[in-house]
C-alpha cells in the first residue's frame, strides 16, 4: 500500500507541466460556460454604498456622480461592479451623473450606460446626464467647481446639450445634491476625490477598485473619508447580489403575476435568500459572480496542485536519503 502511495507521488512529481495548465484552465473555463450556484458574502463596506445610493430613491434632490478612471486592461474587475450600481440607480429611480478624465475611459463609460439600460424606461436628460470625456488637466478645477456649481464646472453634456436646460438639473446644484462620488479606479485617483471633493465640500466619495488597489484604500475607509468600497471581482459580485436581492425583487400580484416590489436592505434577508443562476436570464447581471465561480474553482485546483506537490517532494526526498 506504501509503494503505490510512493508511487502516485513520484507520478505527480514527474507529470508534465501543461497537464496541469490544462487542467487549470479548464478549471476556469467550465465555471464560466456553466454558471453554478455558489455563496456570496457580503461585506460592510459594500453594504454601505449600497444603503447610500438606495437611501436617494426617488429624489430629485439628490443624485449620484460615477466617475471612470480606468482602461480596458481592467475592465474585468471594474465593469461589473459600473453596471452593477448603474442598474441599481435605474431600478430604484436614482438620478446619475457620468465622466471620465482619460480618454480610453470614454468608450468603457457608454457601454456601461448601455449595458445597464437595457430594460429600463431611463430618459438622457431627465434620469440620467453623461458629461463625457474632460482633459486630465482640468480634473481637479472640475472638482472643485462642481462644489460650488455643476452647471459651471461642466457646461455642457456628451450630446451637447447645455446643462442648465435639462430637467435633471432643475434641483441638483453642487455635492449637497450630488451627494455621492464613486470613483472606479485601477490606481490612486480615488484620493483626489478624497481629496477636493471629500475635505474641501464634505461629500461622500466611494471606490470601486481593482483587488489589487483595495488594500492601499482600506485606510480611508477606516479614517471615515471612503463611505465605502467595492474590491475587485468579489466586491461586483456582493453589489450585483444585493441589487437582486433588494432592488430588483419581485412578487405576484393579486392576479399571480409577478411585479417588482423593492425592499428595504436588511442583513437577515441577505442571509436567508439564495439567488439561483438559472433564473437570472441576462447574462451582464451576474458576470462578477460567474467570474468568482470560475475563481474559486481555480483557485482550489491550484492549492490541490501545491499540497500534492510538496507532499510529493518530501517522499521524494525521504526515499533519496533512505538509499543514500
Amino acid at each position: 500500500m506504501a509503494d503505490k502511495k510512493m508511487n502516485f507521488f513520484e507520478k505527480m512529481q514527474a507529470l508534465d507541466r501543461r497537464y496541469i495548465y490544462l487542467v487549470v484552465a479548464l478549471a476556469i473555463i467550465i465555471p464560466l460556460l456553466v454558471p453554478f450556484n455558489s455563496k456570496t458574502y457580503v461585506t460592510e463596506p459594500t453594504e454601505n454604498i449600497y444603503k447610500k445610493i438606495d437611501s436617494f430613491s426617488g429624489r430629485n434632490d439628490r443624485a449620484v456622480l460615477l466617475c471612470f478612471d480606468h482602461d480596458a486592461s481592467t475592465m474585468a474587475e471594474l465593469f461589473p461592479m459600473e453596471v452593477a450600481i448603474l442598474r441599481h440607480c435605474f431600478e430604484r429611480d436614482v438620478q446619475v451623473f457620468t465622466i471620465c478624465f482619460m480618454p480610453t475611459a470614454k468608450p468603457l463609460m457608454d457601454y456601461a450606460l448601455q449595458t445597464a439600460k437595457e430594460g429600463y424606461e431611463v430618459q438622457s436628460g431627465v434620469d440620467y446626464v453623461n458629461f463625457g470625456f474632460r482633459p486630465w488637466a482640468i480634473r481637479i478645477p472640475t472638482m472643485l467647481k462642481m462644489g460650488d456649481d455643476i452647471s459651471e464646472a461642466v457646461e455642457y453634456d456628451d450630446e451637447g446639450r447645455k446643462l442648465t436646460n435639462l430637467p435633471i438639473m432643475k434641483e441638483i446644484m453642487n455635492y449637497n445634491e450630488m451627494n455621492l462620488v464613486v470613483d472606479f479606479a485601477a490606481s490612486a485617483a480615488v484620493l483626489s476625490w478624497i481629496t477636493y471633493a471629500r475635505a474641501r465640500f464634505g461629500a461622500n466619495v466611494a471606490a470601486g477598485v481593482t483587488a489589487v488597489m483595495a488594500a492601499d484604500n482600506y485606510i480611508y475607509l477606516q479614517t471615515g473619508q471612503l463611505i465605502g468600497m467595492l474590491g475587485g471581482l468579489k466586491g461586483a459580485a456582493e453589489y450585483e447580489k444585493l441589487v437582486d436581492v433588494f432592488a430588483c425583487h419581485m412578487e405576484p400580484d393579486e392576479n399571480g403575476i409577478m411585479q417588482p416590489a423593492p425592499r428595504d436592505f436588511s442583513k437577515e434577508i441577505i442571509k436567508n435568500t439564495w439567488i439561483k443562476m438559472s433564473d437570472i436570464k441576462n447574462r451582464m447581471h451576474k458576470t462578477a459572480r460567474i467570474g468568482m465561480n470560475a475563481q474559486t474553482v481555480a483557485h482550489l485546483m491550484i492549492i490541490v496542485f501545491i499540497i500534492l506537490g510538496n507532499i510529493g517532494y518530501f517522499i521524494s526526498k525521504r526515499k533519496k536519503n533512505k538509499v543514500n
